[in-house]
């Protein structure tokens, strides 16, 4: 009976986050290890599901680095990186796209649609969803990569508006008709930008931010943005965790209420984070604004 009785408490605990959130857009940046495991992408497509069934309105935008460099191996195309920055000649932009919009795409939607919910794939091609320009690193051509030029919406709420939860590949085209392969997450961080989002999820390989990045005990639960800085001087925030945050400052500053870096290898993570006080990972937001830690 106690069990039964702890379950119970628990739908509880959730009632006043889906009364808060209700209609709020949720952006969702998925990739990383959280694809990799058959148990935790059952788990995320679950959770998505249920906050579509309770009133949220969340959007996926997904990447795809370890299929994409599983597949070039398969045709034996060497996979070249400058700054972090996949080279992507015309053969290998294909590839990319055949991958994201095609296969990784279509397996989201239909992990969301088996778990009760209706969801429809597209990429940033359709309905010129994401408009993008040639990037460069540090000045070196790289190839069919982009940067987001523009965000149109139209697409995205006429999907939401029809029940159905966007799954976004992050590939764009400029106005030359050109295709890029543009990072998942400056593609998720634009469109929530865009959207004025009420939350930015980033499903990382890491806890969060933490105090001691030795104690896996030491996460620092909320991070107002005028603290950040102070926390890269003291070396709290560094290595790769300093472009985690810096692009949940971009995208604050872009209009989104709060976003959350968290660990996208434990199971149901994203409801352990939306729907309950002390959550699992980072939230990051202005402060003074009217929250309550992770109520907001």
């Amino acid at each position: 009976m106690e069990h039964i009785i702890l379950k119970a408490k628990t739908v509880v605990e959730i009632l006043p986050y889906i009364k808060k959130f209700s209609k709020s857009i949720i952006v969702i940046k998925y990739g990383g290890s959280a694809m990799l495991d058959e148990k935790i992408q059952m788990s995320i497509m679950q959770d998505i599901a249920l906050m579509k069934l309770v009133g949220l309105q969340p959007i996926v935008v997904h990447g795809g680095g370890p299929k994409i460099n599983e597949t070039l191996q398969k045709v034996n195309k060497k996979s070249m990186f400058i700054d972090g920055l996949r080279v992507t000649d015309a053969e290998t932009m294909e590839i990319v796209e055949m991958v994201l919009s095609g296969k990784i795409n279509k397996d989201i939607v239909q992990g969301l649609e088996n778990s009760g919910v209706h969801a429809v794939g597209i990429s940033g091609k359709d309905g010129n969803t994401i408009q993008a320009h040639k990037a460069y690193a540090n000045g070196k051509d790289i190839g069919f990569v982009g940067e987001v030029e523009k965000i149109n919406i139209e697409l995205i709420h006429h999907l939401i508006n029809n029940n159905f939860i966007p799954v976004i590949a992050p590939v764009g085209t400029d106005q030359n008709g050109n295709t890029y392969n543009i990072n998942a997450d400056y593609a998720a961080l634009a469109i929530a930008g865009k959207l004025k989002a009420k939350k930015l999820i980033f499903l990382t390989d890491v806890e969060g931010v933490l105090e001691d990045v030795a104690d896996g005990n030491s996460l620092i639960s909320k991070l107002y943005v005028d603290e950040i800085e102070s926390y890269m001087d003291r070396g709290i925030i560094s290595g790769g965790m300093i472009p985690k945050v810096k692009a949940s400052v971009k995208g604050i500053e872009k209009g989104v209420e709060q976003v959350h870096i968290l660990d996208g290898r434990v199971e149901h993570c994203l409801l352990l984070e939306v729907f309950t006080q002390k959550g699992i990972g980072t939230m990051i937001e202005k402060r003074g604004e009217l929250y309550d830690a992770k109520l907001g």
